[in-house]
């Protein structure tokens, strides 16, 4: 193979001297960022994260590859004839970095032709702990020669190597060893093999107690992966609740927690459901009732509860095993960020971090919901989190394009039916990787049906389909009968029906309650894909869509 057909550099944006990025589209082989994510994802599912106080009771006696974790940037490094280059999972193409010039000489002393080096990106500091902040940094912007050879690569991982199998990990790791063993900025993490338990305990001690690593990584082929790290805790407050159903109805389900951002917006961090006592879930479920609002954010649990709601007023201490910010395709995280003035309005989805394992420690009754007690400053002091120090009501995002608007209406037992069909054309894809390009909102009332609202939710990232789409479902549910009331956003001559809610029905009406909770296992019923999923929750309301 030619090494022009490896990467092509034409498209590579220069930043200094021989250092170049590309995107993934510069890549000869479609599938080589796929197989890099699939990776991450493989792995980051079969590890398992455990606190300092889980050695001994969480992890099989066996003989393990204990690891110190390194807090950079997860990088692939690949060879192939000679050429070099990285790939992360967000898809940036790195090549000609120092540290490449040294993995290419030896691979090449080795009698390498190809390899995918998994490994960690980071940067070389002297006087303390490596963070990924600054990797990204030196990676984005470089400002000298100096810069660049501080960026190093540590090698953990083989995921080929001349298209032969690796029999098992301690087969790799002498393949690392054999290879990078002799590198000065390109090395085998720094890693050593244990006969058990005790051995474990004694290096998270000395690697991370003693010398302030970020953690361990623990594997066997037998035993399984381990990722163990010091426990994180939290000051957040408390933006809404769940009740428990079934037999344990009158108990705190699960709380909602967000952060407080600079500007006094909050942000929806994550949820927690454990750490309580029943009598805290009594407790605290009938002083959180007392504080419900309005809300025109939606959100549900793991049991499809829908959470009420309620005034940010509490705060409370959690701890977490860890808090990640990438996605495993290397894209952001994002959650909501809400304003709250008597009642919660969604202002827009900016990156945060999940929170892995969440438990309740206590109230925090000395403590106030605002940024010095609840600050989003306590996430980004863990993890890299981008626009963190914006505000985020003036990162407005464009206005939604209403595309297509139909109504129709049908008298039936003296009670009107609506469907309504909505396309429109978000403004948002490249602001966001949480809308789509184009959005088809399907709905339909029945107040003589059991669940008189049923609403469909399509996307799409071409106007063409969209629209098809839009003619597909109204041929499919607009028959013989049904009177058009309104069509692209101009009324008809025939007036509007009254909203569904302030139409009474035949049958009694549900507990409010009760209502909330089949609603929202409806609305998760008919939206079983992700995508959908989100696409529903930022739905903007049809009559106010020009406004989004």
């Amino acid at each position: 193979m030619r090494t022009d057909t490896v990467i092509d550099r034409t498209h590579a944006e220069i930043k200094l001297g021989n250092y170049a990025v590309a995107g993934a589209s510069s890549l000869a082989d479609p599938a080589l960022l796929p197989r890099v994510q699939e990776y991450r994802r493989r792995t980051g599912s079969l590890m398992r994260s455990l606190a300092r106080d889980d050695i001994r009771e969480k992890t099989p006696s066996a003989e393990y590859h204990v690891s110190r974790k390194i807090d950079g940037e997860f990088t692939v490094l690949v060879y192939q004839d000679g050429e070099i280059f990285t790939v992360n999972p967000g898809g940036a193409v790195r090549m000609g970095l120092p540290w490449e010039a040294e993995a290419a000489e030896l691979l090449s002393k080795a009698g390498v032709k190809q390899a995918q080096i998994a490994g960690e990106l980071y940067v070389q500091c002297d006087d303390r702990r490596s963070r990924v902040h600054d990797v990204t940094s030196i990676a984005r912007q470089p400002e000298t020669p100096e810069d660049l050879e501080r960026l190093r690569f540590a090698a953990f991982d083989i995921m080929s190597l001349d298209d032969e199998p690796l029999e098992s990990f301690v087969h790799t790791w002498q393949e690392i060893e054999r290879i990078f063993g002799g590198g000065t900025l390109v090395h085998p993490v720094e890693a050593k093999f244990v006969s058990g338990v005790d051995d474990v305990e004694k290096l998270f001690e000395q690697w991370v107690d003693k010398e302030g690593a970020e953690g361990i990584v623990v594997r066997s082929d037998s035993a399984g992966m381990y990722k163990i790290k010091p426990k994180h805790t939290l000051d957040v407050v408390v933006i809404g609740f769940a009740e428990s159903e079934g037999e344990r109805e009158g108990l705190l389900h699960d709380l909602l927690l967000g952060v407080m951002r600079e500007d006094g917006t909050a942000q929806v961090l994550c949820r927690v459901g454990g750490g309580f006592n029943t009598e805290q879930r009594r407790e605290m479920l009938c002083d959180l009732k007392d504080m419900a609002v309005e809300s025109e954010f939606a959100e549900v649990n793991s049991d499809s509860v829908a959470y009420q709601m309620v005034r940010p007023e509490w705060v409370i201490e959690i701890s977490c095993l860890d808090l990640i910010a990438e996605n495993t395709r290397g894209g952001p995280i994002n959650k909501m960020v809400l304003d709250f003035d008597g009642e919660y309005r969604v202002v827009r989805p900016l990156p945060l971090a999940t929170v892995i394992s969440p438990q309740f420690i206590r109230r925090r009754e000395d403590k106030q919901p605002r940024p010095e007690d609840t600050g989003l400053d306590q996430v980004t002091r863990i993890v890299e989190v981008p626009f963190a120090d914006r505000s985020a009501r003036q990162m407005s995002l464009p206005p939604c394009e209403v595309l297509r608007r139909e109504v129709y209406t049908k008298e039936a037992k003296g009670e009107t039916m609506v469907r309504k069909l909505v396309a429109w054309k978000t403004n948002k894809e490249t602001e966001s990787d949480e809308y789509p390009a184009y959005v088809l909102h399907y709905t339909d009332f029945s107040p003589n049906r059991k669940a008189p609202l049923a609403r469909e939710v399509r996307v799409s990232s071409c106007e063409e389909q969209i629209l098809q789409l839009f003619d597909g479902m109204k041929e499919a549910n607009i028959k013989k009968g049904w009177d058009l009331a309104a069509s692209s956003g101009e009324s008809a001559t025939v007036a509007a029906p009254p909203a569904p809610e302030a139409k009474p029905t035949k049958k009694k009406a549900a507990a409010p309650k009760k209502a909330t909770k089949k609603a929202a296992k409806k609305t998760t019923k008919k939206t079983t894909k992700k995508a959908t999923k989100k696409a529903a929750k930022k739905s903007p309301k049809e009559a106010d869509a020009s406004k989004s």
